[in-house]
């Protein structure tokens, strides 16, 4: 098929650079003429594993290209793909300024039918307005359809997501816009869920929900065992064995960050507020994630007693690991807690460092490796799990460092371990 991405982030370009590897020809279009242009030279604007290849691939092949005209995209391309960015706004709601400046400027643009289908995060009820305003614009009455094909890709993993999903969702109006994402998600060989508009814009927001209702939950447990010396991790398996429960988001840890939970749980909030609904569930499930933060400073003031002029070595600073994204990061609250105590903060990550010194400035020590990180640190935090902390040479690290302390916010270490190579261990509800 002939296909348009409008949107070259992190959706846009995975979106794209897959269909493509699939067969169809695809048209990537963005507005920002600098990453379009880096673009066109194989030079990938985000950190994700295979996609750099992927592109350069379907790039060589004929099969995926660049473009900052929206309208080259639209007049070559049957099925259109809105990628746009919905940030949140101040009260939780999304900014669908993007979406609506997208939706006019196709329906200036299409030459004949076109199916246009929304793959960015959107509140339900989007699709209706991204058809009344075609509908305002389309002057010459042109047949079109609107679907919503919500995307479900993690980032680190994103490719394998695309290429071997759970389930492929599309909501639609007409048999027409049906068929032809049924035949499209064909190769996938993948479940396919065909519902409404409505139903489709609500699964995605009910999915990501659910998925951080389950991580403050199991970090409610957590706080919990801290209190009463039992071992989440134990708690945990014994759930996560339960096939109605399954072990998959039953991690304890310091809260979870990224673009999409803390977005869409805020949404979703605000949508039922819309509706008259209080979804107080997912008020908690925030007010534990902001708690879970703040009670790593405290575990920190416990165990060295006053914070100022104390070093405090940070390791893993992007939301998650395989990905520089640090939007909505813990460690980027927990920094800015610590510094504003008067801490100084060291601080290493794979991937993430360019990005974080842009982000947080000169008031941290960025260093090459996790044992700079460690030397002279009174205190060594893990904020992200990524593998190469969990093969670190401890009896090393513990010489380099002023106390041999750390907190394990992702509990990749075995307590017993950490204490019998003479460290003092805290993770998070490990007793």
């Amino acid at each position: 098929m002939n296909i348009c991405v409008i949107g070259s982030g992190y959706v846009g370009l995975v979106t794209g650079s897959c269909f493509a590897d699939l067969g169809n020809d695809v048209i990537c279009v963005d507005n920002n003429k600098s990453k379009v242009a880096a673009l066109k030279k194989g030079v990938i604007p985000i950190y994700e594993p295979g996609l750099e290849e992927l592109v350069k691939r379907n790039v060589k092949e004929g099969r995926l290209s660049f473009t900052e005209h929206l309208k080259e995209g639209v007049k070559k391309s049957e099925v259109i793909f809105v990628c746009v960015p919905t940030p949140p706004k101040d009260n939780g709601d999304a900014d669908m300024t993007y979406v609506e400046h997208v939706a006019k400027e196709i329906a200036l643009s299409m030459p004949s039918y076109r199916l246009i289908v929304e793959k960015s995060t959107v509140p339900v009820n989007t699709g209706e307005w991204v058809e009344h305003t075609i509908n305002v614009f389309n002057k010459r009455k042109i047949k079109f359809d609107v679907a919503s094909n919500p995307e479900f890709l993690k980032e680190g993993s994103a490719i394998e997501d695309f290429m071997n999903p759970d389930r492929v969702v599309v909501g639609v109006k007409s048999k027409r816009a049906a068929d032809i994402l049924t035949e499209l998600y064909k190769p996938l060989k993948a479940p396919m869920v065909v519902t409404d508009i409505k139903s489709a814009e609500i699964i995605k927001h009910a999915s990501n929900s659910f998925l951080a209702t389950k991580i403050s939950f199991i970090n409610s447990v957590a706080n919990i065992c801290d209190k009463v010396g039992a071992d989440v991790v134990d708690v945990a398996r014994g759930m996560g064995l339960d096939k109605r429960i399954s072990k998959d988001f039953l991690s304890a840890g310091i809260g979870f960050g990224g673009s999409c939970f803390p977005k869409d749980l805020a949404a979703f909030v605000h949508i039922a507020e819309k509706t008259g609904y209080d979804f107080g569930i997912l008020k908690e499930v925030q007010r534990v994630n902001k708690y879970q933060k703040r009670s790593v400073i405290k575990k920190i003031e416990e165990l060295l007693w006053n914070l100022p002029k104390k070093t405090v070595g940070v390791l893993g600073l992007s939301f998650k690991p395989g990905t520089d994204d640090l939007r909505e990061a813990p460690s980027i609250e927990i920094i800015e807690m610590l510094l504003k105590e008067g801490v100084r903060v060291k601080a290493f990550d794979p991937v993430a460092m360019v990005k974080a010194k842009e982000l947080l400035g000169k008031g941290v020590t960025f260093c090459k490796d996790a044992h700079q990180v460690a030397k002279d640190s009174d205190c060594l935090l893990v904020v992200t799990e990524w593998n190469e902390f969990k093969e670190l040479d401890f009896k090393k690290i513990k010489k380099l460092m002023r106390q041999p302390i750390i907190i394990d916010g992702r509990n990749i270490y075995d307590p017993k371990e950490m204490k019998k190579l003479g460290f003092k261990y805290i993770g998070i509800g490990r007793g």
